[in-house]
């Protein structure tokens, strides 16, 4: 089993060589191979350089995916699945505000599901950002009637079929847990740890975190209305009507009891 870990980088070059010190020792412990698939989105700071840096130490496990401009959290991490090698693909921010030491548990935990993502707990933002956090997750969960308590976990664990059926747009990296339920895929929320941010700066604020998100849930509640998941099979060479055993019919067109 190979394991791939995606994390999109917009500004973050003071984060990247911490990110991958504290992240390597776990991947190694886990005992199979392993790939670490740093996605710059365009940044303007040092990120590139960083990452660039960081895979001259580890040459063997650091994969280096560059967007040509700045395209957003959804195409980052997009284009880091499209990248990904491995059965099971993690996905974490690059800011280590989530806890890599949660990874293995996570991993164990997809043997049984296929999409296995973080519930932050014990949150360590202002009490503002808890906040809006809070109602978020409340209205999400009204408008998608999931019982979801932290959709915007960025620790998450994927088995490969659920990446390679995702159709992403963007904004649409809020709601892989509504994606891969409508596609029939079986979900597991856990307890991670949360950490303060130590460098760089938050990307989100009052727009893009909550008049955007709504925008974007409106969207998924109107594509889960619309969706539908196939349930059909061909037929064989003689199962056909032939074969069928149908029941009397009496002359009003009801079937008569056997």
């Amino acid at each position: 089993m190979k394991v791939s870990v995606v994390v999109p980088l917009y500004d973050e070059e003071l984060n990247v060589a911490p990110l991958v010190a504290e992240l390597l020792p776990v991947l190694d412990g886990l005992g199979c191979g392993y790939e670490l698939i740093l996605v710059d989105d365009g940044s303007r700071d040092g990120t590139g350089a960083a990452i660039e840096a960081a895979r001259g130490r580890h040459p063997t496990v650091i994969r280096h995916v560059a967007l040509a401009r700045n395209t957003g959290q959804t195409a980052a991490i997009d284009a880091g699945f499209r990248h990904a090698r491995g059965e099971l693909v993690v996905m974490m921010d690059g800011d280590l505000q989530v806890d890599p030491a949660d990874i293995p548990t996570m991993l164990e935990a997809a043997g049984d599901y296929d999409l296995v993502h973080g519930w932050r707990w014990k949150r360590h933002d202002t009490a503002f950002k808890r906040l809006q956090t809070r109602v978020a997750n409340r209205v999400r969960n009204a408008l998608t009637g999931e019982n979801v308590h932290d959709t915007g976990c960025p620790l998450k664990v994927f088995r490969r079929p659920v990446i390679e059926s995702l159709k992403l747009r963007t904004g649409m990296h809020r709601f892989f847990v509504t994606l891969a339920k409508m596609e029939g895929f079986r979900t597991l929320e856990m307890k991670v740890n949360h950490r303060p941010r130590q460098a760089g700066s938050s990307k989100y604020g009052m727009w893009n975190r909550a008049l955007r998100g709504l925008r974007d849930l409106f969207a998924i509640r109107w594509m889960q209305s619309r969706h539908y998941r196939l349930d059909c099979r061909e037929i064989a060479t003689g199962e056909g009507l032939a074969n069928r055993q149908e029941k009397p019919v009496r002359a009003d067109g009801a079937a008569e009891a056997p």
